[in-house]
């Protein structure tokens, strides 16, 4: 999955994903900071924090908040948006600039998963906390979430037996409760809680007039010929039935582990 491997390529998804993205990922956010409780007296550190949807919550606790991410894109639009409280920065999550146990509490919302080498993410993560803190780490089910996950439960339906999109490693390896706690144990965090908890990613069936803005980004859709893509778009609608938006039901994976 070099394509995600790449700074440009989220630079360039940044407006997009700005718009669609992060109020998606914004909800599972938010759990997850219902399970931190956050003061002004608090540093936060979001790793690969994307356009911001955890940083920007935090930041109306009161706390300090530093958000980091290896696109300088992504880190522009945060930090337009960001209030005083929250430092952006562009970083490595892989190598973290950081002094180590300096962050009461250290995030990621799928992020750490999409990196070339996730378990020195995790390790990172696991660094920068101090003693006694708290890593909280969200992941996606095997099989991804939102547009991924319709796309490739569309092409079972339709082509059954056509390989499908490989997912990131991080994506599958940490795709389960017992995988995620395992390698968050490794990483150097302790006690380990997972919670799986579901939101529907409402897709706009007015956007099926511009497939290739909705499913763009996948091989699943890119590997496809014009019929078969037609097709696809013709399975979305039969199954929104008329209605305005269809519901895509999104599991996630939401690790809360102590230092």
């Amino acid at each position: 999955m070099a394509v995600f491997e790449n700074p440009q390529h989220w630079d360039d998804a940044a407006q997009p994903y700005a718009q669609t993205a992060h109020p998606f990922t914004a909800r599972y956010a938010e759990d997850a900071l219902s399970l931190v409780p956050l003061t002004h007296a608090s540093s936060v550190l979001d790793v690969a924090a994307g356009t911001g949807a955890l940083a920007l919550q935090a930041a109306g606790t009161g706390a300090r908040v530093m958000a980091t991410d290896f696109s300088p894109g992504m880190i522009a639009r945060l930090a337009a948006a960001a209030p005083a409280n929250v430092e952006a920065r562009v970083m490595d999550g892989q190598a973290l600039a950081l002094d180590d146990a300096s962050f009461d509490a250290v995030f990621s919302i799928f992020g750490v998963m999409m990196f070339p080498d996730w378990r020195k993410g995790l390790a990172e993560m696991a660094r920068v906390t101090r003693p006694g803190g708290t890593g909280v780490v969200a992941t996606w089910q095997a099989r991804g979430a939102a547009t991924f996950l319709l796309l490739g439960q569309i092409r079972r339906k339709l082509f059954p037996g056509r390989g499908e999109m490989t997912m990131p490693a991080g994506v599958q390896a940490l795709s389960t409760p017992q995988d995620l706690a395992r390698e968050m144990t490794h990483a150097g965090y302790r006690q380990p809680q997972i919670r799986l908890v579901t939101h529907d990613f409402l897709l706009e069936t007015a956007a099926l007039a511009e497939p290739d803005r909705l499913f763009g980004m996948s091989p699943d859709w890119t590997s496809l010929a014009e019929g078969e893509q037609a097709a696809v778009v013709a399975e979305a609608r039969a199954l929104a039935a008329g209605r305005a938006f269809l519901p895509i039901p999104s599991t996630a994976l939401i690790a809360v582990a102590q230092r």
